[in-house]
């Protein structure tokens, strides 16, 4: 049986101050760098047969950390990365509304349809969907059994989610990912069981 553990990368200053993140290349931060620790030390004993990981750094950071302890070769998988957002990376949601011109037109409209509509320069979530789906696929035939890490983002693993439980692409948004949160499928023969969601218990003790 195939085991997913899907993992967000630790915290960032954009994390912090709510920009877009999206494709764009934004580090750790100290935080982050804890939590990434402490995700280490929870998943140390851990059985993980192999560790796929988004390219970008606070993806790959928080990969190269947390594989340390069980000797495996993180394997980049540029189509794990978060959603394609654009020209409004870097922003926060109130500067696109109130601050840039031209901006508020496009928010309305993808709002309209996120599915198929994308940002100035972004990707539609059906073009995310694609992407994450035939990174999957690719995953999923080098690996029968055994338990692989998906090291990504919030929109990766709802995105990721979606794929392997069936759901409309209108469900991406129904749930939370905090950084560093463990979830975990199985993918049994009756179908995919989610086993736990958005864990962050290796996190207590840890301040905000």
């Amino acid at each position: 049986m195939l085991r997913y553990l899907l993992i967000r990368h630790g915290q960032t200053d954009w994390n912090v101050s709510g920009r877009i993140q999206g494709q764009s290349d934004v580090p750790l931060n100290a935080v982050g760098e804890q939590q990434v620790a402490a995700l280490s030390k929870g998943l140390a004993s851990t059985s993980i047969d192999a560790v796929y990981t988004s390219d970008l750094t606070r993806a790959r950071t928080t990969a190269e950390v947390m594989v340390d302890p069980h000797g495996l070769d993180v394997q980049m998988e540029p189509r794990l990365r978060e959603v394609h957002f654009g020209e409004w990376e870097g922003f926060t949601y109130d500067e696109l509304l109130d601050r840039i011109p031209g901006f508020a037109e496009d928010w309305d409209a993808w709002n309209a349809d996120r599915v198929h509509r994308a940002p100035p320069g972004g990707e539609s979530l059906l073009q995310f969907s694609e992407r994450v789906e035939a990174a999957l696929e690719d995953v999923r035939a080098a690996h029968e059994d055994g338990t692989v890490a998906l090291v990504s983002h919030g929109g990766s693993i709802r995105m990721t989610f979606c794929v392997l439980m069936g759901l409309p692409l209108t469900s991406y948004w129904q749930m939370s990912v905090h950084n560093t949160g463990v979830s975990e499928i199985e993918m049994r023969e009756r179908g995919p069981v989610v086993v736990r969601w958005n864990d962050t218990h290796h996190l207590n003790g840890l301040a905000d």
